[in-house]
């Protein structure tokens, strides 16, 4: 009886041995994935950054373009005052105008060229934004079950440790008759 038990003992010394070393594997391989998961949530926040500052470097743009598009109204503006006390200087003064006016069309054709074009990066943005939602919630989900498992595993030593303590009594009882 006291070699059954002795190998019992074994046996089962062994079968945790080998479920400690299943459980390591798992975890490391579940290590590899978050590690993994972590490292594309940085790639798309960096990408997200260059976004950012790209838009940033737009609006700029667009501000110059825009003050440039203001002092080219006011030049107007003062051209219409000389025309007025001016009159010999009219003709000139029309063939300036009509320039300036192709310029305010060009400049407004590229500040819509702009517009159309921070609006497309708008919906880039925001399209990023759902997916790292997603993968935000995919990550969360992942870890979830990660601890859920830990718990498990957890339950099962505790189970084993019992297991182990009343093998030890009925041991020490069976020793104790014994002698």
């Amino acid at each position: 009886m006291r070699n059954f038990q002795l190998n019992l003992f074994i046996l089962l010394a062994l079968g945790l041995c080998g479920l400690c070393a299943w459980q390591w594997y798992d975890q490391a391989r579940q290590r590899q994935a978050i590690e993994a998961r972590n490292q594309m949530i940085y790639d798309r926040n960096h990408a997200i950054q260059g976004y950012t500052n790209t838009i940033a470097t737009t609006d700029k743009q667009i501000a110059d373009l825009q003050q440039s598009l203001t002092g080219l109204k006011q030049a107007a503006s003062s051209n219409n005052d000389v025309i007025a006390t001016q009159k010999r200087e009219i003709s000139r003064l029309q063939a300036g105008e009509n320039i300036l006016t192709n310029d305010i069309s060009q400049f407004q054709s590229a500040v819509s060229n702009l517009e159309k074009k921070l609006d497309d990066a708008y919906d880039g943005i925001k399209k990023q934004n759902d997916a790292l939602k997603e993968l935000v919630s995919q990550r969360d989900d992942f870890i979830q079950k990660y601890t859920n498992s830990i718990s498990a595993r957890n339950e099962i030593v505790l189970k084993y440790n019992q297991l182990v303590e009343r093998v030890n009594r009925i041991q020490t009882n069976n020793a104790g008759k014994s002698n």
